[in-house]
């Protein structure tokens, strides 16, 4: 059975950094784009950033580019967003997913199969 599970959320402060950890069991990141999506409440979730089968190639949003950077261990089968210069509107609850794409996205989540179950990430001003 598959899971993701996120870690690594917590409280910092603005200019401050955190690294999130995606961990998957029952499948091999190897073969699935992944990506990383955030959700505030009373907002849409908004894709952060994404990683191509492979490794091949990241994709971020604008409103993070230059601070956070997507990373893939393929021997521990777990996925990494540094996230440097944190702003008190990266507040929101961190999800990792996962589906086989062989281009990832950040903009439709509906394509992304496996999800987890989220690790807040607050940042204080």
């Amino acid at each position: 059975q598959w899971h993701l599970v996120e870690s690594g959320g917590g409280l910092v402060q603005s200019g401050g950094s955190l690294r999130l950890s995606c961990s998957a069991s029952g499948f091999n990141l190897d073969y699935y784009s992944v990506a990383w999506f955030r959700q505030a409440p009373g907002r849409e979730r908004e894709g952060v950033s994404c990683l191509t089968i492979s490794s091949n190639g990241t994709r971020y949003a604008p409103s993070v580019k230059g601070r956070f950077t997507i990373t893939k261990d393929s021997v521990e089968n777990m996925v990494y967003l540094q996230m440097n210069n944190l702003k008190p509107e990266d507040s929101a609850q961190y999800l990792c997913a996962a589906a086989p794409l062989p281009i990832c996205t950040v903009e439709v989540p509906q394509l992304y199969d496996y999800w987890g179950q989220g690790t807040q990430v607050t940042v204080s001003s």
